[in-house]
């Protein structure tokens, strides 16, 4: 089955479960995918009606599916992701002597992929962004774009990736202004330039906060507005310092589920780096999750020669240490530290995982929280 294929059955699975939220968005992704206007404003209309009418799921539903059996009719072609479109080659980047230095990195970055950033705050992930948005010069190492679109300059090559930092600047006018003025520089008419901006102030949730200003929107809807005008400027790499900072737990996982979506557009994919303290929300979605310590780089697909001969599990309990050893001596126990108030016992990888959470509950340990930990970057931040 193709890709596009695969992307509708997805959305006829959310609304057989009633799931129409997730539903909706993910139509609207493959709507988008699509570049057909005519589809756009059905989408517009569609949204305008479902916010007049929140009762009538079922309708919703059978209105929602007619423009999904439009959309996937319509021929995509499918983005080749196979060569990096950034890479970097032993950078560093040093701030005088005896101070910090970041790399030698060496890191190859796709579109169609996420990429997690994550360290103790002072590692070095912000500088990282940086240089990779060309903000700041790197002092030895190669870095190499390979965009679609030529570049003659630092200016042209920077129109082509977006660096959204932590703390993004105030803005004036409404939200929807503000979303037409980034695609008027693009010299769109005013008909379509309309159309786009209203299709990504449905897909990002913003409907109903359209007419706003900055100070009137919370930290989620700052962050929805950002994406949506990244989106329409369809840049090829986004850098993103801490997206999760300041957002309660629903707002980050939709954040994430809506960032999965961008960067795996099916003609037009995005390649994305976040850095973000929130270690497993990032996981989840990132296709591979780069550490940095004192400015030295690992990721989770690395391992050396005992962590591949390990499982290793984090564990959260009262129970007593000598309890923990009791409950674990048949199980090849290598060693069990305590690490920050949390438990971190590494067994030989003939052990599974479930086995330690069979012996756990056979000898009645009460348990708060437990992960496998194994494949995670987590394992780094065990002193």
């Amino acid at each position: 089955m193709s890709k596009a294929k695969n992307r509708i059955s997805e959305v006829i699975s959310f609304y057989k479960n009633n799931d129409t939220d997730l539903g909706y968005r993910k139509l609207m992704d493959c709507v988008i995918d699509t570049q057909d206007l005519d589809l756009y404003r059905a989408v517009i209309d569609l949204t305008e009606w479902k916010e007049n009418n929140p009762d009538k799921t079922s309708e919703f539903i059978e209105k929602s599916l007619a423009i999904l059996e439009r959309a996937s009719q319509l021929p995509i072609t499918v983005y080749a992701t196979d060569i990096p479109v950034v890479s970097g080659k032993a950078l560093t980047k040093s701030y005088g002597t005896n101070r910090f230095q970041l790399g030698p990195i060496s890191v190859d970055i796709n579109k169609g992929e996420v990429y997690g950033l994550v360290g103790e705050n002072g590692n070095g992930k912000t500088t990282l962004l940086r240089i990779l948005a060309k903000e700041i010069k790197h002092n030895t190492g190669s870095l190499d774009f390979n965009f679609d679109t030529s570049y003659n300059s630092n200016y042209d090559l920077r129109t082509n990736l977006v660096y959204i930092p932590q703390r993004t600047q105030k803005w004036y006018g409404s939200l929807k202004d503000n979303l037409k003025f980034v695609l008027s520089n693009y010299g769109i008419s005013p008909e379509e330039n309309e159309t786009r901006v209203l299709m990504m102030i449905a897909r990002f949730g913003l409907w109903n906060y359209k007419h706003l200003k900055w100070n009137e929107l919370s930290s989620g809807y700052k962050m929805r507005f950002e994406l949506a005008r990244t989106l329409l400027r369809q840049p090829e790499l986004l850098l993103l310092d801490e997206p999760l900072a300041n957002l309660d737990v629903l707002a980050q996982q939709v954040i994430l589920e809506d960032l999965k979506s961008m960067c795996n557009s099916l003609n037009n994919p995005i390649a994305l780096i976040l850095s973000s303290q929130q270690l497993y929300e990032v996981e989840k979605i990132s296709d591979k999750v780069i550490y940095l310590k004192d400015g030295k780089y690992k990721d989770n697909k690395t391992s050396n020669k005992a962590e591949s001969n390990q499982l290793i599990v984090e564990l959260d309990s009262t129970a007593e240490r000598q309890a923990l050893l009791n409950v674990f001596k048949d199980l090849n126990l290598e060693k069990l530290i305590f690490n920050g108030g949390i438990y971190v016992a590494y067994f030989h990888n003939t052990t599974s995982f479930s086995s330690v959470l069979e012996a756990l509950g056979k000898h009645n340990i009460e348990v708060t929280y437990t992960r496998n930990i194994t494949a995670s970057t987590r394992r780094f931040f065990v002193s």
